[in-house]
């Protein structure tokens, strides 16, 4: 019998993928993402802070808002929804702007595993050069790590003891 083949996404020279497993439901997890409340508390990596200028969690909506790092550079942040499916998966457009030529899409998945959650961010850039370019100036595979981190200690914490 013969082995089946591997099959690589067509996509896997421009993509970062990370992922972990928090200990909340889907549900709540996916609540960490829908209210801005949640947002500014725990996106993105350690030592950076988020800034909210807009927010309009629906697809086609919007959210602009900069993120300060620990060395005081404010990084300018726009995102806008481009599916979403409560609980499962939200879908988005990223760059630093609406017009941001380099503008990346992500996806994330919220996969239940027995009374957690599997929580997984894809990245895919235009190219396998900018990728490359996030990985290497950016840290970006290790911010994505610290990024899902805070968010687990967050859910685990935060959204878990707040009354239902």
């Amino acid at each position: 019998m013969r082995e089946p083949e591997a099959v690589e996404s067509s996509t896997a020279d421009r993509e970062i993928v990370v992922s972990r497993v928090i200990d909340a439901p889907p549900e709540l997890v996916f609540e960490a993402f829908t209210e801005v409340r949640h947002l500014s508390r725990w996106w993105g990596p350690e030592g950076f802070s988020t800034t909210t200028r807009s927010f309009d969690f629906r697809v086609g909506g919007e959210w602009v808002f900069t993120m300060r790092g620990p060395d005081g550079t404010v990084h300018p942040e726009w995102i806008t929804w481009t599916a979403i499916i409560p609980s499962e998966r939200i879908e988005m457009l990223h760059g630093e702007r609406r017009d941001d030529p380099d503008m990346f899409e992500s996806a994330l998945t919220f996969t239940p595993e027995g009374a957690a959650t599997r929580i997984e961010l894809r990245t895919v850039f235009p190219t396998a050069e900018l990728r490359d370019q996030a990985l290497e100036r950016s840290h970006a595979a290790e911010g994505g790590r610290q990024t899902l981190a805070k968010l687990a200690g967050y859910v685990e914490t935060t959204i878990r003891s707040e009354p239902r």
